[in-house]
């Protein structure tokens, strides 16, 4: 992941309690709509509204207050849609160069204010400087790809007397619900896509890290023509009332598969085409042929990379019998060399669960494993923690019909199993509601990819831990979504299809 470390103070003003920072806004017509005092105003097309809500979040590695901001309702969300579907009517036709442009415009408005983004970030996440730096590079990278792709006419078929060519104009109004986890990258995923295939979008971050999402919307201010990209920062309600609104034309959804179907069943009642990327349980198969040592060190990076709250962090290893035991010391090894720091300053891949609803459900998970006997290799005592945070824990091939092999533990949990043959292995990692992405670990290439092909998932990393990237279609199978983005294939999620059939 190479980057390298870098410390960055918080913006002026901004001391971590909660206070008057510019970024709690709710962004209309592509236009700031104002601060926000304590007493609290909701502000929606350049005019106050009296008797809004405030929200604030906490630190995940303290525990204290961050800033307040406001909670837009639906009277916001109705101005919100009206002027998206205002402003879709010139920007579906700017030619797609000029969109690029756009794009290419804030990708370097990001770049160069980068550190006012970063200390907001790192303080919502609770990431190290390391992890928050990664966050932004990828979403610099995210940007740029969809700055240089599009979906150019197409002709299927073509003979003497018929040509047909495929189109692929845009849907229209597009409505992004992103989550807690990744909520910059996440989110900007959606936002440059939606906008280069000539959509409107309006964001809703999540309610744990609204922050960056909403200071990102504000560097795209003076690139983008009004009512273009609009974020509201909201509760769940929000969201619901997003998936409900008829002026919207498509919900796309990243979170749990819980929330996924309840999206799902609210966009039927209006037809709204829909993309999600909900839960996953990705497991790592180890083959006896890999060097133990250093794919072990991999593969606890894969685990543990911002304390496993990734959608494909690896949530299950499956090491052959022939290397089980050494493997299992070295995985050991690795995750005791796991430090806490409270300061978020040293360069680690590891922090505090990012809120409080997620931490009581790792905790839970602890305590399930602990009281069905699980044997503890790593981790898994009582003694407390700073902030958020939860040591590491290894737990010795717990049952398969265990919690934590059929959970999604979205925490730094690993649990660690045995196979001996590798349709028992394959069938045993299939056996899951949720089909997202695995890793394949193995020194002979073509073991790995003939064991890859046979995994019911929608991505698979040969000898590597999961590192999605902006260039890769990125789908779920099974209960872990429906439909996919990123890559040239994610922007047909974007975009209608239209067939034109010429007769000469």
């Amino acid at each position: 992941m190479g980057q390298s470390h870098m410390r960055h103070a918080l913006p002026p003003g901004v001391d971590g309690a909660a206070g008057n920072y510019p970024l709690t806004q709710i962004w209309v017509h592509g236009r700031n709509t104002g601060t926000y005092p304590v007493s609290g105003f909701t502000v929606v097309n350049s005019q106050k509204r009296s008797g809004g809500n405030l929200m604030s979040t906490v630190d995940p590695r303290t525990k204290e207050k961050l800033w307040n901001a406001p909670v837009a309702g639906e009277a916001d969300l109705d101005d919100a849609v009206l002027a998206a579907r205002e402003a879709f009517k010139t920007w579906k036709v700017v030619p797609v160069q000029e969109r690029q442009a756009c794009l290419s415009r804030l990708a370097d408005e990001l770049d160069a204010r980068r550190e006012e983004i970063h200390g907001i970030l790192s303080k919502e996440t609770g990431k190290s400087g390391l992890l928050t730096n990664i966050e932004i590079d990828d979403t610099l990278k995210y940007i740029r790809f969809n700055a240089s792709h599009s979906l150019p006419d197409e002709v299927e078929y073509e003979d003497e007397t018929l040509k047909i060519i495929s189109t692929h104009p845009p849907i229209g109004v597009v409505g992004a619900i992103c989550p807690w986890n990744f909520p910059l990258v996440l989110a900007v995923a959606k936002i440059a896509a939606a906008l280069v295939m000539g959509n409107c979008i309006i964001v809703k971050p999540s309610p744990f890290t609204p922050y960056a999402t909403l200071k990102f919307a504000e560097l795209a201010i003076s690139i983008f023509p009004p009512g273009v990209f609009q974020a509201l920062n909201g509760d769940n309600d929000v969201g619901r009332l997003m998936t409900l609104h008829p002026g919207i034309d498509k919900i796309t959804f990243t979170g749990s598969t819980a929330t996924g179907r309840k999206v799902a069943e609210s966009a039927t009642k209006t037809l709204k085409r829909v993309t999600l990327e909900l839960g996953g349980n990705d497991a790592s198969i180890i083959c006896p042929d890999v060097d133990v040592q250093s794919v072990a060190q991999k593969v606890a990076t894969g685990c543990l990379f911002h304390s496993g709250q990734m959608c494909v962090a690896t949530k299950r290893v499956y090491v052959h019998k022939d290397i089980f035991e050494e493997f299992r010391d070295a995985l050991v090894k690795a995750v005791n060399a796991t430090e806490i720091d409270k300061s978020g300053h040293q360069p680690s891949l590891f922090g505090p669960i990012q809120n409080q609803m997620q931490y009581d459900v790792v905790k839970g998970l602890i305590a399930d494993s602990k009281s069905n006997g699980h044997t503890f290799l790593s981790g898994g005592d009582s003694e407390e923690q700073p902030g958020l945070f939860i040591r590491p824990c290894v737990i010795d091939r717990p049952p398969d019909d265990s919690k934590i092999i059929k959970m999604e533990q979205f925490g730094p949990i690993i649990p660690l199993m045995e196979w001996t043959s590798e349709d028992e292995v394959i069938s045993r990692v299939n056996d899951t509601e949720s089909g997202l992405g695995s890793c394949v670990w193995a020194r002979n290439t073509t073991t790995a990819e003939r064991i890859a092909r046979k995994l019911e998932v929608g991505s698979v990393w040969i000898n590597s831990f999961e590192i999605p990237s902006p260039y890769g279609y990125f789908s779920g199978w099974k209960q872990s979504g429906i439909g996919g983005e990123w890559g040239r294939q994610g922007l047909l999620s974007y975009s209608q299809t239209q067939t034109l059939q010429i007769y000469k």
